[in-house]
């Protein structure tokens, strides 16, 4: 049958899901496909909540939409509440939107007028790393490093600072302590800084943990900590997104609680309404919600379904859900479990370079030759394949391409449900081993 949605790819024709059921999805032919990536990171309490469906019904029941220029709403108000009253540090207030990309966004606007606020409007320049990725908007595509998705944009884009990602696989020395490494990722930063100019630069932008462009990658120990004293020094401001490593994701609500820091501005997503509904936010600390307040009080911003009624009463109910049911604590359990059980399959596994990341966010990168940690021939599309391969096995992960520089270099993201038990993590390990196997011809 002929279709008029405008697909991300329109050379290849996507099974039609009809139905959710925990941690699967169900297609128009009764196939079940198990969800071991949640989309994007965004499916953590699996697709059939009861208590999120009941939230969102009596929500529509009572107010469905209030536009924010006229009206708060309750929802917006508890979901701010709630989330402050968990945000480690200086957390102050939380600006609604519908995704990550508006998120981010939105804080790179937000920072740019907290500094015109404050009276120092020279500030212009954000930094950011290599191989980072924080939306496809055209401010954030600014500031990431996906080089595979600026590329056809290019001419649009404002160029950045840029510094490199803590990649330690490929860019730690064999002699190199961590500590040595954190020390000279710190320093390339301090360097940058003072190449543009203190006195220009308005944040460093970075993922707490990778998301899909360099796959579930954490910071080494010490680093974030020497990166926020060296915003501090500089009097820039520290811009951590999470949209996809937060909200409970890698064993804490907000990742950056794992670091010992705290932000002057966190943008989450994915995690937040479970994807039952799209929805975003920026959290601001104190300091950068003072300088608004008691400066101009208006932030130039503004989208048509901010603080939306439904979207916040489904986050809501998302975060409670999580909490009643101690599931942060079952992501700490499960990720170690699938940490472990990656390392069983895939450690002596010729293909495989490097296993990484933390609590249910979890990458696997894949080489051609493990000794010399050489990557596929782009032209041989193993992210692609492989894709196809754990779809055809009943299976959703998150295969990406140019892991390395934006060509070169493969890897799949698991982001399991927090509902996930051992069963369902050995599963996920078993079928990804098949689909493997079966692209590089070891089946």
């Amino acid at each position: 049958m002929a279709t008029h949605v405008f697909h991300r790819s329109l050379k290849s024709k996507l099974p039609l899901a009809v139905r959710g059921d925990g941690p699967y999805l169900i297609d128009e032919n009764g196939k079940r496909y198990l969800d071991a990536s949640g989309g994007a990171a965004v499916s953590c309490l699996g697709h059939s909540n009861e208590a999120v469906r009941a939230a969102i019904h009596a929500q529509v029941d009572q107010l469905a939409y209030a536009h924010t220029g006229f009206f708060s709403s309750k929802p917006a108000e508890d979901l701010a509440d709630f989330l402050i009253a968990r945000a480690p540090g200086n957390m102050e207030a939380a600006y609604f939107v519908s995704g990550g990309s508006e998120a981010v966004e939105t804080a790179l606007k937000m920072a740019r007028q907290y500094f015109l606020e404050i009276g120092q409007p020279e500030r212009k320049h954000f930094i950011a790393r290599g191989q980072s990725y924080h939306g496809n908007t055209l401010g954030a595509l600014s500031v990431g490093g996906n080089q595979w998705r600026k590329k056809q944009f290019a001419p649009l884009l404002v160029e950045q600072g840029r510094v490199s990602p803590c990649y330690p696989y490929r860019d730690q020395k064999p002699q190199e302590s961590e500590e040595e490494y954190a020390t000279r990722l710190a320093d390339e930063l301090e360097n940058e800084i003072e190449r543009l100019g203190a006195e220009n630069v308005i944040g460093f932008v970075a993922e707490t943990v990778s998301g899909a462009t360099l796959g579930a990658q954490t910071g080494v120990k010490t680093y974030f900590q020497k990166i926020r004293d060296i915003c501090d020094r500089y009097d820039i401001l520290l811009i951590l997104d999470e949209v996809m490593c937060g909200m409970g994701r890698t064993g804490s609500l907000f990742a950056y609680e794992q670091e010992g820091i705290v932000p002057d501005i966190v943008t989450i997503a994915k995690g937040l309404g479970g994807g039952y509904q799209p929805i975003g936010a920026t959290l601001v600390s104190d300091k950068v919600y003072r300088a608004f307040q008691q400066g101009s009080g208006v932030f130039m911003n503004g989208h048509t379904y901010l603080g939306h009624p439904i979207a916040c009463a489904a986050a809501l109910a998302v975060q409670k859900e999580i909490e009643k049911h101690n599931l942060i604590e079952n992501v700490q359990k499960m990720g170690s479990y699938l940490d472990k059980k990656l390392h069983e399959a895939f450690d002596k596994h010729p293909h495989v370079g490097d296993i990484r990341g933390r609590g249910l966010f979890r990458a696997v990168e894949f080489v051609e030759d493990k000794k010399n940690k050489a990557p596929f021939d782009p032209e041989f599309s193993l992210n692609t394949k492989l894709k196809k391969a754990a779809m055809d096995l009943g299976m959703i992960c998150y295969p990406n391409g140019g892991t390395i520089d934006g060509r070169l270099g493969d890897h799949v993201l698991l982001a399991p449900p927090f509902i996930a038990d051992e069963a369902l993590i050995n599963e996920i390990v078993s079928r990804l081993a098949r689909a493997l196997n079966r692209v590089t011809g070891r089946e």
